[in-house]
């Protein structure tokens, strides 16, 4: 007896979780199975409110409504709207056949009419054409993916690199990213720190897309060939601000020797453990997406042992009350200063500093340790 009701409950488990799958995939069967649910719920809602309307009243019909809401498409939650209808004018029909229609009835009526109406308005005018929580779901994972091939691998000692992230408003999407690549024999490491044009949700989906076309052809292009194709990439699109800035570094990690591309993008800066100063790069070109022939220029130079590069957005520099040549002063000492300690958490320190919470902020650090 035991083992037939472990068997029973194993496979309603797994029916369970199947539909579940099915529903977080979007499937025409996930939606019919919740739809399914909803129905049997509002069904048992309705036997409830003939017995007993005073504690079930119709506006208890809102609970399916709402959660079909956030679970069903369009067309499924019409079905479920006419259905959840149909329940509640056999509901207020047979009480009201008892104790006549009062005017909290027509009230919970009326209110709920316009429940289901902006929320089918609502559902109507998705553009992913999925539930809120499974676009917003499908849309955090693509960011997530992108994401993840913007973070540096474990570099070699006696190398390191780390970077720190914050939006503005405190919202999951910016406009800053960063796309990495070391090559296989880890001698060749390529980083890129892009700030696209806007802030916060704004910029959020042009980074998803710029972001994809660069982590794809990083590592497989020259750097100044992946910044043109990034430049075609931005002129093609039908952006009301459609251009960004970007700095590109390429490190050899056995000699230390690198070169910097920057395109239209604050300068970089280099730690001088000797002189404990912050020196500005002067690598400069144009921001990508305005020119159909941009002009970039490469900057060289040696990280000898102790010393480091620092890049940044100017969401970290620039604000309203100063410009970005007064914030990179304002930066060299403050970067300073955080390095002191060693450069691990250096960025995160960094960016605690900067005082404007209006804009995306970037920091990447690469270092060369003793």
């Amino acid at each position: 007896m035991r083992s037939r009701l472990r068997r029973a409950r194993h496979t309603v488990g797994r029916y369970v979780d199947d539909r579940v799958v099915r529903w977080q995939t979007g499937t025409q069967e996930g939606q019919v199975a919740v739809l399914g649910v909803l129905a049997v719920l509002s069904a048992v809602i309705l036997a409830l409110s003939i017995v007993s309307y005073p504690v079930f009243p119709a506006f208890t019909f809102v609970i399916p409504l709402l959660l079909g809401s956030i679970t069903l498409r369009f067309k499924p939650l019409l079905v479920l709207v006419g259905t959840i209808a149909l329940f509640v004018a056999v509901t207020v029909t047979v009480e009201s056949l008892e104790t006549g229609m009062t005017t909290n009835r027509v009230s919970s009526l009326v209110m709920m009419t316009v429940v289901a109406g902006i929320q089918l308005w609502e559902a109507r005018r998705r553009r992913s054409g999925l539930p809120g929580p499974l676009g917003e779901a499908m849309l955090v994972d693509l960011r997530d993916r992108l994401q993840a091939q913007g973070k540096v691998p474990p570099l070699p000692a006696p190398w390191h690199a780390e970077s720190a992230m914050l939006t503005a408003g405190g919202v999951h999407f910016s406009g800053d990213f960063m796309v990495a690549n070391l090559s296989e024999d880890e001698r060749k490491l390529e980083m890129v720190l892009v700030d696209v044009c806007g802030k916060g949700v704004a910029a959020g989906t042009q980074s998803l897309q710029l972001a994809g076309a660069l982590g794809g052809l990083i590592g497989a292009l020259p750097p100044l060939a992946l910044f043109a194709a990034a430049n075609d990439f931005l002129m093609r699109q039908d952006w009301d601000e459609g251009f960004a800035t970007a700095v590109h570094v390429t490190i050899d990690l056995r000699s230390g020797d690198y070169g910097i591309i920057n395109a239209g993008h604050p300068p970089a800066l280099h730690w001088h453990p000797g002189a404990s100063d912050w020196k500005t790069d002067h690598a400069r070109g144009t921001a990508l997406g305005i020119l159909q022939h941009p002009d970039f220029h490469e900057t060289r130079g040696t990280l000898a042992p102790g010393e480091a590069l620092l890049f940044f957005t100017d969401g970290v520099v620039e604000s309203r009350e100063q410009g970005v040549e007064e914030g990179v002063e304002w930066l060299r000492s403050v970067a300073a200063r955080a390095v002191r300690p060693g450069f691990e958490g250096a960025a995160g320190r960094i960016i605690g500093r900067v005082k404007t919470k209006d804009d995306d902020r970037a920091v990447l650090l690469l270092a060369r340790r003793d």
